[in-house]
C-alpha cells in the first residue's frame, strides 16, 4: 500500500441511547494521522480534508478517529430532502442552488444529502438559503452549540 492510499477510518457517533458508525475513507499523511476523504455522514465536528488522529483498538485493526489535529476551513450541514431529489424538481432545484453558491455533495441516498461548504463559500449564506428553502438540515460541523453557545 502506498502512503497515500485511502484507507477506512472508523468514526462513532452516540447520540442519545444509539451508537453510529461509519467508515468513510481518509488518506494517510503521517504515523496515526489522516486527511478525511469523504463527507461524514453521521459525525459532528469534522469536516473534509481535516487532519485527525486515529489508532487501531485492542479488538479492532482499523484506524479509529480519535481527536482533530488540523482543520481544513470546510465547513459541513445536512439536509433532507422531501421528497428526495430524484422525485421532486424542486428538491433538485434547491440542491442545485446550494452546488452554485460554491459546495458540493454527498448522498447516502436521495433524500439524505450531506453538504461541503469550503472555506471560499460564504457559509452563513449558504445556512440562510438552506433556511428560505424550507428544507430540514441541520449544522454539523462547525455544530449550532459552536455557533450559538449559551451564555
Amino acid at each position: 500500500m502506498n502512503r497515500r492510499d485511502p484507507v477506512k477510518v472508523v468514526l462513532t457517533t452516540v447520540s442519545d441511547e444509539s451508537e453510529y458508525i461509519e467508515t468513510p475513507w481518509a488518506i494517510p499523511v503521517g504515523p496515526s494521522s489522516y486527511e478525511l476523504d469523504n463527507l461524514p455522514f453521521y459525525a459532528y465536528g469534522l469536516s473534509l480534508g481535516d487532519r485527525f488522529l486515529a489508532e487501531p483498538t485492542s479488538d479492532d485493526p482499523r484506524p479509529h478517529f480519535r481527536r482533530i489535529l488540523q482543520k481544513s476551513g470546510n465547513r459541513t450541514i445536512r439536509v433532507i430532502f422531501d421528497p428526495g431529489i430524484d422525485q421532486s424538481d424542486e428538491s433538485r432545484s434547491i440542491l442545485d442552488q446550494i452546488v452554485s453558491l460554491g459546495c458540493s455533495y454527498e448522498g447516502a441516498n436521495s433524500r439524505y444529502i450531506v453538504i461541503n461548504i469550503p472555506a471560499e463559500a460564504d457559509f452563513e449564506h449558504v445556512c440562510l438559503f438552506a433556511t428560505k428553502s424550507g428544507v430540514q438540515w441541520e449544522h454539523a460541523d462547525p455544530s449550532y452549540e459552536e455557533l450559538y453557545p449559551q451564555g
